[in-house]
C-alpha cells in the first residue's frame, strides 16, 4: 500500500486527488492550516472516524512557511508520493499580498523540497506549477515555452518551478512539475471568476441577486475540468523518469463566452445582469493563455474528459442546487460541492 502526502489537501486540487488516490488504495495524508473556523468541506465526505480502525484519510496540521513542521511530518509519515499543491493561488490577490505570495508559494516550495532531501526520503515530488508563469508568452504555451509572468503569483509559481527543476538536476530526486492550465469544479473557490460566475448565476435565477459585476471580459483561457487534472498530476509520478508536463485542453474561451453560457444555461441572457467593474482589472493583465498538452497526451496517456461546455453546465447545476437546498432549509449535506462529481475516477 503506497502512502501520499498532499499540502493543500483542502483545496479544490487537493481534494479531487485525494479522492483519486483514496481510491488507488494509497493511505492519504493532508496537510491543513490552523484556522479558527472549519476549511475541511471539501474533504469531510472522505473523512473517516479514527476510532473506528482502517482509517486510511488524516489530517495534519503544518504550514509551507515553517520547515520545521515539514521536516518532522514527513519523517513520521514517510511518504512514497508528495503532491504540493498548498499555495496563495489568487492572481489579483496576490499584487495586495505579494510579499506571503512568495513567502508561501515560492519558499514554501523550496522548504518541502529541502526537507524531503534532509530527511533523506526517496519520496516522489509534484510541484504544481501554473500556467500564469508563461503570463505574456505567446500561445499555444508548451513546457519550451519562455515564462513571462504578469503577476507576484505567477513569479512565485516560477521560481517554485525552477525549485524543482533544481533540485531534480542537482540532487537526483524524483521531482515533477504539472504545469495546469485553469481547471475549475464546483468545488472552486468563490472568489475565483468562474465560480463567482455560476454562484451569482444561481443566486440571480433565485432573486437573492441583482448584478454581477466583473473584471476583464476578453481575458481568454483554456479552461477543463478539476478531477481531469488530478490524473494526470498521479500520472506523472508513475513515470519511470521525471520530468515537466503542460496540461490542458487546448482551446480557449473568454470570460464572456463563460459568463454568457453560464446564464443561457439557467434562462437568463446574461447582458441583463452583468456589468464591469475596473476594480477588479489587475495592473498587468494575462490576454491569452492556451495549452499545447501534446507532451502529456504522448507520454502520460492523458485526455480531458469534460468539455468547456459541459464544465459550465455541471458548476451552474451544482450552485443551482445549492441555493435551493440552502432556501428550502435542506441539510449542508445537500451541498452540491461535496457531491456533484465525486463519481469521476481514473
Amino acid at each position: 500500500m503506497s502512502t501520499a502526502l498532499i499540502t493543500g489537501v483542502t483545496g479544490q486540487d487537493g481534494s479531487y486527488l485525494a479522492e483519486l488516490l483514496l481510491a488507488k488504495g494509497y493511505t492519504v495524508h493532508g496537510l491543513k492550516r490552523r484556522a479558527s473556523s472549519f476549511n475541511t468541506d471539501r474533504v469531510d465526505h472522505i473523512y473517516e472516524d479514527l476510532h473506528r480502525g482502517g482509517a486510511r484519510f488524516f489530517l495534519h496540521y503544518a504550514d509551507l512557511t515553517d520547515g520545521g513542521s515539514l521536516a518532522s511530518l514527513l519523517y513520521d509519515i514517510r511518504p512514497d508520493e508528495v503532491y504540493n499543491l498548498a499555495a496563495q493561488s489568487h492572481v489579483k490577490v496576490s499584487f495586495e499580498i505579494p510579499e506571503y505570495t512568495a513567502d508561501v508559494t515560492a519558499c514554501g516550495a523550496l522548504r518541502l523540497l529541502e526537507a524531503i532531501r534532509r530527511t533523506g526520503l526517496r519520496s516522489r515530488f509534484y510541484q504544481a506549477s501554473s500556467s500564469e508563469m508563461f503570463g505574456s508568452t505567446p500561445p499555444p504555451q508548451s513546457e519550451n515555452s519562455p515564462f513571462r509572468p504578469r503577476s507576484p503569483y505567477g513569479c512565485a509559481k516560477a521560481f517554485a518551478h525552477y525549485a524543482t527543476v533544481n533540485y531534480r538536476e542537482s540532487y537526483g530526486m524524483h521531482a515533477s512539475s504539472g504545469i495546469l492550465f485553469n481547471h475549475e469544479s464546483p468545488r472552486r473557490g468563490e472568489t475565483f471568476v468562474t465560480r463567482k460566475i455560476t454562484r451569482a448565476v444561481a443566486r440571480i435565477k433565485h432573486g437573492l441577486e441583482e448584478k454581477l459585476y466583473l473584471g476583464n471580459l476578453e481575458a481568454r483561457r483554456d479552461w477543463g475540468y478539476a478531477p481531469d487534472y488530478a490524473r494526470a498530476m498521479w500520472r506523472m509520478l508513475q513515470q519511470e523518469t521525471p520530468g515537466d508536463y503542460v496540461v490542458g485542453t487546448g482551446e480557449t474561451h473568454s470570460v464572456r463566452e463563460f459568463a454568457e453560457l453560464a446564464f443561457a444555461h439557467a434562462g437568463l441572457d446574461w447582458r441583463a445582469y452583468v456589468e464591469v467593474d475596473p476594480r477588479y482589472f489587475r495592473p498587468a493583465e494575462v490576454d491569452v493563455l492556451c495549452a499545447d498538452a501534446s507532451k502529456a497526451r504522448r507520454d502520460l496517456n492523458w485526455e480531458p474528459e469534460v468539455t468547456f461546455q459541459d464544465l459550465v453546465r455541471l458548476m451552474v447545476d451544482a450552485d443551482l442546487a445549492e441555493v435551493e437546498a440552502q432556501m428550502s432549509g435542506g441539510p449542508a449535506a445537500v451541498r452540491a460541492r461535496g457531491r456533484a462529481d465525486a463519481g469521476r475516477r481514473e
